[in-house]
């Protein structure tokens, strides 16, 4: 599959030089969450190793250590000779969905809310910046990461959309940092909010609230769309705790 047309913001996010030089593990999840996202897409070849140690600022070896994670994971595969290197293999749903249950189930209901309170503020701060600083082409790209959720067929599909739209809105706000931390967020959680699934009508009111919030975006209500970016997060989490006391119960 190829990747998402990533906005330029998005894909210098996903290569900008690490905060912390040398860990291994920021780079594997940082990889990781491009490739959940379809970011960065099946099949693709990554950057040679020199190459990722030099855009993200780190040492060769350790660009090594973490695409020898990246592998562990299944998330890359490695082919020598020509035409050789490092290419994405995109998880299938099955691999997945047992080991997203069972972490679920491990988490307090308090460790959800402490999660879903700092994803709500960072949505709702990219939110408003985005409806400060959003270009033309940058609402472009909103409306049609909102359309490709409202395409988007199975649950698969819906949640790679959904991912997209909110990487996006935190690159409309022009800000490399905010739009890191979406991709982390969404590798780290994106995942797990989506395991309730979505039947018709919350598919519906899903796509209703990207299109609120996209509207908000272009009409420079920056207080409206942080509010309803956070609404969006909140109901998520919700909707999540419900799914973990179910799991947890005796």
């Amino acid at each position: 599959m190829p990747a998402r047309d990533a906005s330029a913001v998005t894909r210098l996010a996903v290569f900008a030089p690490l905060e912390s030089l040398g860990r291994a593990e920021t780079i594997t999840r940082r990889l990781a969450g491009a490739i959940s996202l379809g970011l960065l897409g099946d099949g693709e070849q990554l950057p040679s190793e020199p190459e990722l140690a030099a855009r993200l600022g780190v040492a060769t070896v350790t660009v090594r250590e973490a695409l020898g994670e990246l592998r562990r994971q299944g998330l890359i595969v490695t082919r020598r000779g020509r035409g050789g290197g490092s290419f994405v293999r995109a998880p299938s749903p099955g691999e997945v969905t047992g080991h997203l249950r069972a972490r679920l189930a491990d988490l307090s209901v308090e460790d959800l809310r402490d999660l879903g309170d700092h994803y709500s503020a960072v949505a709702a701060g990219a939110a408003l910046l985005a409806a400060e600083r959003a270009s033309p082409e940058d609402l472009r790209r909103l409306e049609d990461a909102r359309d490709a959720f409202g395409g988007a067929a199975g649950g698969e599909a819906q949640h790679r959309a959904d991912g997209w739209f909110h990487v996006e809105v935190a690159a409309a706000a022009q800000s490399a940092r905010l739009t890191r931390e979406e991709v982390r967020l969404q590798t780290e959680i994106g995942p797990l909010l989506w395991l309730p699934g979505a039947d018709a009508r919350t598919r519906r009111r899903l796509l209703r609230e990207h299109r609120d919030l996209v509207q908000a975006i272009a009409a420079q209500d920056g207080e409206g769309a942080a509010r309803l970016a956070r609404r969006h997060v909140t109901g998520a989490f919700e909707r999540l705790i419900e799914l973990h006391l179910g799991l947890v119960r005796p």
